[in-house]
């Protein structure tokens, strides 16, 4: 899911005033039924990077409603706590949907404070459908194979290409999975993790969801409100907008990045030699692009492509002077293989994998509903594209084939509530791919959250990134279940980490940190 940033113009400094802490009992909740406990056995299967991960695998419903029917395997991770006392199971979620969240176990385990994270069993899953879970969706290997129709549907022909394409994905996943497509979905993939909570023998869990794990953790909140002791989301969906509105809106956000950009390199014209005006230079892009429509380069990144290359670009600046780079060398050199490279370094993080976008369609298309009628999507999207036309073609064809799919639709959760103890919300003021204002629906929706904002920040999932601003009130929140409290809309303000420098600086070392996070959080929400 992309959506819509907006700016916050203004926020001021926030100097953190009182906490609130959680409530230390983990009583047994009331309410909802508990799921079936089984039984976990856990093995060693760490990596050199988490050398203390350990695997399990648990059985669960494919239909809740019907638990001693058809059963799938959840693929689980665990890095066990150390500490004396353990504060339970603190689960984690990368965002997506269709993201994997075994490794960020192993990730979040080792960027916490070592004194916080010896106090939690950290545990990450692979939601149904996805990577090691079993069945694992994959609905139409190489979809995203170059090279694609131009996105930009300019042409009638142009436009039949993208729709057949859209069309025959949704038909394929229908034939492959008729059975499973009715039951991925978040509301599902909600009890699994409930399942997962049974199964660990705990009363209640904490989580800690990035991106479209914000609203996975809030729907979980709302189903099973005492059942949640500590709660972390990380750039926040907006729950108002699922799906549609959402991805339309989320199309001026990109634009606004891919423009943050240009003027980034237009700050050092004295590397990449493209000129000091933004402007100019986001016109020697959409030159390139035009070029590479007719000509792709290495027989690979034509215009699609080339799109796919950049929007990364959106979530994680640090990938600049990478892109940068490449730009630069296929406009003044007219070398095409750094761009060729880059294509393969970047724009396979974005589409995820043939699984994982499989997911993610199967997740978005069945959660809400999505207009039918593609005279509809062609509106609209003509309209964003006449003043966003970065990304707003290339997002509507990844999300094209909700309008063919072979299921019918659920209704949103409305996750407002006012059943839980303390939540701590984190959102960046630029982030593209979540923007602003989800955090601050999300803030008045969960009564007694606490709401920490990144001023300026454009980064997608930016806790466990170098800001070491935020990374304290998320140490101190899972130390001590204490929130910031201003007694204003915004409860605390960070302010952005400096953004990267050009490779050949010295300080290029510095421009690469967090991506190993930003590998791992679900990319397109």
């Amino acid at each position: 899911m992309r959506k819509r940033a907006a700016v916050l113009c203004g926020v001021a400094v926030v100097v953190a005033g009182t906490f609130t802490a959680v409530p230390a009992d983990a009583s047994a909740p009331s309410g909802a039924a508990t799921a079936h406990a089984a039984k976990l056995t856990w093995k060693k299967c760490g990596t050199t990077d988490y050398p203390t991960l350990q695997c399990a695998s648990l059985k669960v419903p494919l239909d809740h409603a019907n638990p001693h029917g058809r059963q799938i395997t959840l693929a689980l991770s665990r890095v066990p706590h150390t500490a004396s006392k353990s504060q339970g199971p603190l689960l984690v979620n990368p965002g997506g949907p269709g993201g994997s969240g075994l490794s960020l176990a192993g990730f979040v385990a080792s960027s916490l404070p070592k004194a916080v994270a010896s106090q939690y069993d950290v545990i990450g899953f692979d939601p149904r459908g996805v990577g090691a879970s079993k069945p694992a969706l994959d609905c139409k290997p190489g979809y995203f194979n170059p090279v694609r129709p131009d996105s930009v549907p300019s042409t009638p022909a142009l436009e039949k290409a993208n729709l057949q394409r859209a069309k025959s994905f949704a038909a394929a996943c229908g034939k492959k999975y008729a059975s499973l497509l009715p039951y991925i979905d978040t509301i599902s993939a909600v009890r699994d993790m409930d399942s997962i909570r049974a199964a660990l023998g705990a009363k209640k869990i904490n989580y800690f969801g990035y991106s479209y794990g914000t609203y996975l953790g809030a729907v979980y909140a709302k189903l099973f409100p005492e059942r949640v002791r500590r709660l972390v989301l990380d750039s926040i969906v907006d729950p108002t907008g699922v799906w549609y509105d959402d991805n339309i809106g989320q199309d001026y956000a990109f634009n606004d990045r891919q423009r943050a950009l240009m003027t980034w390199i237009a700050k050092y014209n004295s590397t990449y030699k493209l000129g000091t005006d933004p402007e100019k230079i986001e016109a020697k892009w959409y030159a390139a692009r035009k070029a590479l429509a007719k000509k792709p380069a290495g027989g690979k990144v034509g215009a699609s492509e080339f799109e796919d290359t950049f929007i990364p670009g959106g979530y994680y600046n640090g990938y600049w002077p990478y892109l940068a780079e490449a730009f630069a060398a296929y406009v003044n050199d007219k070398n095409a293989d750094p761009l060729v490279e880059a294509y393969e370094n970047f724009a396979a993080i974005d589409a995820s994998g043939d699984n994982g976008y499989s997911v993610y369609t199967a997740v978005q298309c069945r959660d809400a509903s999505w207009p039918r009628d593609w005279n509809q999507w062609r509106k609209d999207n003509w309209a964003v594209y006449d003043k966003a036309p970065f990304m707003a073609w290339n997002n509507a064809w990844y999300n094209a084939p909700c309008a063919f799919w072979p299921t019918d639709t659920k209704r949103p959760i409305n996750i407002a509530n006012g059943k839980l103890p303390p939540v701590l919300l984190f959102q960046a003021t630029n982030d593209a791919a979540t923007p602003y204002e989800g955090g601050a629906t999300v803030h008045r929706l969960l009564a007694g959250s606490s709401f920490v904002v990144e001023q300026g920040g454009g980064n997608h999932g930016i806790t466990l990134s170098g800001n070491a601003c935020l990374d304290k009130y998320l140490a101190t929140y899972l130390t001590n279940g204490k929130v910031p409290r201003s007694g204003g809309e915004v409860d605390a303000v960070c302010q952005k980490v400096p953004a990267p420098a050009p490779l050949s600086s010295a300080a290029a070392a510095k421009s690469t940190r967090g991506s190993t996070l930003h590998g791992l959080v679900g990319f397109r929400g």
